[in-house]
């Protein structure tokens, strides 16, 4: 509408001044002819003809304003809401740090013995080294509650909203591969447990950044890297949907944060989490454990 406005500036000036210069003068004078009476009788029946004409286009032009200034008002409002809904977002985020930090009424499976974790991670060059090595820091552990896990294989929620980068053993521009699949992520989005499992590790590992690794059930692991803050501690049992983490990256851009679909996918994807699935030390497609249709 501003552009369609824009485009008719000339005839718009145009117009205000033919309004101007009726407007200006006395209507005596405005009504003489230089032909005399004949010339005001034809000069008259034009105006009389043009003068709705020119209502009509004013009124026109009347309408295209008012709705430019609605617009602009509807605009700014939205601006302001949706400034007013990241910052509620971040106070949000902050209060999941808060509350995960003070989480003490989480079920133990065991005790982590920190020492022998130390030990471990300073001892371990990859990570199927420090995946089996896991199996074997335990102490006072205890049975976990049944839940049906083979039904869920192939079903699971992805731990994070995302689009897949790479799948499993697909090779990336500098020629690595990893057995395990990347999502793209947008910045700080919560990262949540796929199902109930038992928390085996949180924090540092070799070059992957921030990890969390899950235990489903015995023999099974889910490794999440790339995190930026973790949750919870080794030997807790969560359940599933439960926050263990968030990504990195700063607040998402104001200007980018809606989407043409209203689904947010105009904000930038620019963190990576890395998924890899272990079962029996062994490496499986994550493809074939996760519901990947929606995103990539």
């Amino acid at each position: 509408l501003s552009k369609k406005l824009a485009s008719r500036d000339g005839e718009v000036a145009q117009l205000l001044g033919v309004l101007q210069t009726m407007g200006g003068n006395p209507s005596p004078t405005l009504f003489l002819h230089p032909q005399g009476p004949v010339g005001t009788a034809r000069a008259g029946m034009l105006l009389a003809e043009l003068t709705p004409a020119l209502n009509s286009r004013a009124d026109a032009l009347r309408n295209d304003l008012n709705e430019v200034q609605m617009l602009r008002t509807l605009q700014a409002d939205a601006a302001m809401r949706l400034q007013e809904g990241l910052t509620e977002v971040q106070r949000a985020r902050t209060d999941l740090n808060q509350a995960m930090a003070n989480r003490t009424d989480l079920p133990k499976r065991f005790t982590e013995d920190p020492v022998r974790t130390a030990i471990l991670i300073s001892t371990s060059e990859t990570l199927s080294g420090f995946a089996s090595g896991l199996s074997e820091m335990t102490s006072d552990q205890i049975d976990p509650a049944p839940v049906d896990f083979d039904g869920q294989i192939g079903s699971l929620t992805l731990p994070v909203q995302g689009v897949i980068l790479r799948r499993a053993n697909e090779t990336d521009a500098a020629g690595v591969t990893r057995p395990g699949l990347i999502l793209a992520t947008r910045p700080q989005a919560i990262v949540t447990s796929p199902t109930a499992a038992t928390i085996r590790y949180t924090g540092p590992l070799l070059d992957l950044g921030n990890v969390v690794i899950l235990e489903p059930r015995a023999n099974t692991l889910f490794v999440l890297a790339g995190l930026d803050v973790v949750y919870g501690t080794a030997g807790q049992v969560i359940g599933s949907g439960t926050p263990i983490g968030l990504m990195g990256g700063g607040p998402a851009n104001r200007d980018n944060a809606l989407s043409p679909n209203g689904d947010g996918a105009g904000m930038e994807r620019s963190e990576t989490l890395y998924i890899e699935v272990r079962e029996n030390n062994v490496t499986q497609d994550p493809s074939e454990w996760f519901r990947t249709d929606k995103d990539g």
